[in-house]
């Protein structure tokens, strides 16, 4: 990470040598280095700061400073400030930034992803994809930007012409998550920016340094100071600002279905536009005809990727009963293989929970199936060390009421059940009150077309267990939230309407 003002106090500050040297290290508060916000094309140490933890160790190795709500309030001043400038500017030159932007990023792409690691505990090769992501992600968008099209509208009264034209909403609040912090960032962010608006993004407490490091690839390529700035603190106080306060035009959540109702309460006083990306209770179908090998990978990658921390991970994998049996042994033979460990040993492929809370809700979960009649095949257990490990764990024959096949799992749980027929797969899959992603693993290309117009869902994976891509839509439909990122409705998230009616 670059260095600050005041970076030379070794009570303060810890070099970058010293930070990343070996991830089993243990140290004294006061001796940890204090990352700043990013306020208005300037870093910013504050008085008031908060501890970030390495889930490997369950000991602090950073502290974030943290902003206060009159400042916060400058900064969207600021922000409303830049907007004027930034929204001038050609749709090519906002890319040019973008692309610079992402270019830095790659640049760092190994020490980011070594923060990233200690900040998450996810596996260091997942932290280095997670970078390459959020490249892909400004790439993406930086070309966007020469396509936010309106339209010439056929007239049908003559004397009059009618045009559409798309303009920038103006000042957006993002919010995002500690799951993926930078790619979920940079999903808010980037469109934000090629869209002509300025942003203002508070990440996860968990997990705020990798955004440390996305303000400084900004400051890195000169982008015009208040068109992003970077916010850390009470979750409460910034949501409530970025909700009342009417310079913030739009606020742009990943997060709980719980705290997205609550913005959704909060943003009816001024009809503040929202975009939502909340929980999932994602179904996997797996029919009789399926590839089994390729169902059991694809599955596994759906339910383990990222420790199983995915709000579109697999929750709930239905199998039909003529593979059952087979699909379970597989599963659970790979599964039992599967490393878990410190994100920074060689070949780990399951890493540390986010916390405490996290493992006993994994726990909770296991314990509540098995008592419901369901069959502990392998895992169900922390690990015997320090930091927030879980084993990866099968469970089989899940009964419907078990809290795994009812409540988002985030955890390193597969729950299977067995089906019947394609009607009661469709059936079981749309029973929950989330629909965010959906897979289903079938040769049968007839069912595939079913399965499109029935599943409830805004995605689906036809054998294909990672089915994200940034030119894409991502997002979900009844409780799992509203609206899209990425792809072309990403950049439309940022972006009003205008009809033009001109009378020649």
């Amino acid at each position: 990470m670059a260095d600050y003002p005041g970076a030379n106090r070794p009570d303060v500050f810890l070099s970058r040598e010293k930070l990343y040297e070996r991830n089993d290290y243990v140290i004294k508060w006061s001796m940890v280095k204090t990352y700043p916000l990013y306020l208005n094309g300037e870093f910013v140490t504050t008085n008031k700061q908060f501890p970030v933890k390495n889930p490997a160790t369950g000991q602090a190795f950073a502290q974030m400073s943290a902003i206060d709500r009159p400042r916060l309030a400058l900064a969207i001043q600021d922000a409303h400030a830049a907007f004027t400038g930034w929204r001038a500017l050609t749709g090519k030159a906002r890319g040019e930034y973008l692309h610079k932007i992402a270019n830095e990023l790659e640049r760092r792409r190994d020490e980011i992803a070594r923060t990233m690691t200690l900040e998450t505990g996810k596996p260091l090769a997942q932290s280095v994809g997670e970078v390459g992501m959020a490249v892909d992600h400004l790439h993406w968008f930086a070309e966007e930007t020469r396509r936010g099209y309106g339209r010439i509208i056929p007239h049908q009264t003559d004397g009059k012409r009618n045009l559409v034209v798309k303009t920038p909403i103006g000042v957006v609040g993002a919010i995002s998550p500690w799951n993926f912090p930078l790619a979920l960032s940079v999903r808010k962010i980037a469109p934000a920016l090629a869209a002509g608006c300025t942003a203002i993004l508070k990440p996860a407490s968990y997990t705020p340094l990798c955004n440390v490091a996305f303000a400084e690839a900004c400051d890195a390529v000169k982008l015009p100071k208040g068109v992003f700035q970077l916010v850390a603190g009470s979750a409460s106080e910034i949501g409530d600002e970025f909700l009342q306060n009417p310079l913030v035009r739009k606020i742009s959540f990943t997060g709980s279905t719980e705290v997205g109702q609550r913005l959704i309460a909060g943003a009816a006083a001024q009809v503040k536009p929202l975009s939502l990306e909340l929980g999932g209770l994602n179904p996997v179908l797996v029919f009789d005809d399926a590839d089994l090998e390729k169902a059991v990978e694809g599955a596994m990658l759906a339910k383990f990727r990222n420790t199983g921390q995915s709000c579109i991970a697999a929750n709930r994998i239905y199998v039909q009963r003529g593979i059952y049996d087979a699909f379970v042994k597989l599963m659970t033979e790979k599964t039992k293989a599967m490393k878990v460990g410190d994100g920074f040993e060689p070949d780990v492929q399951i890493g540390a929970m986010i916390d405490e809370n996290a493992v006993k809700k994994a726990l909770e979960h296991v314990t509540d199936a098995v008592q419901h009649g369901a069959r502990l095949l392998c895992g169900g257990k922390r690990l015997d060390r320090p930091g927030y490990f879980f084993e990866a764990t099968v469970l089989a024959d899940v009964p419907k009421d078990s809290l795994c096949l009812k409540e988002e799992t985030f955890a390193p749980v597969a729950a299977i059940t067995p089906f019947a027929t394609e009607a009661e797969a469709i059936a079981a899959a749309n029973s929950a009150p989330f629909g965010l992603a959906a897979y289903a693993f079938t040769r049968d290309l007839s069912r595939s077309f079913r399965l499109m117009e029935q599943i409830e869902a805004g995605m689906l994976g036809i054998n294909d267990g990672l089915p994200t891509t940034s030119n894409a839509p991502f997002g979900g439909v009844k409780q799992s939230g509203w609206g899209r990122e990425l792809g072309s409705e990403g950049l439309d998230s940022f972006l009003e309407t205008k009809h033009i009616s001109i009378a020649l």
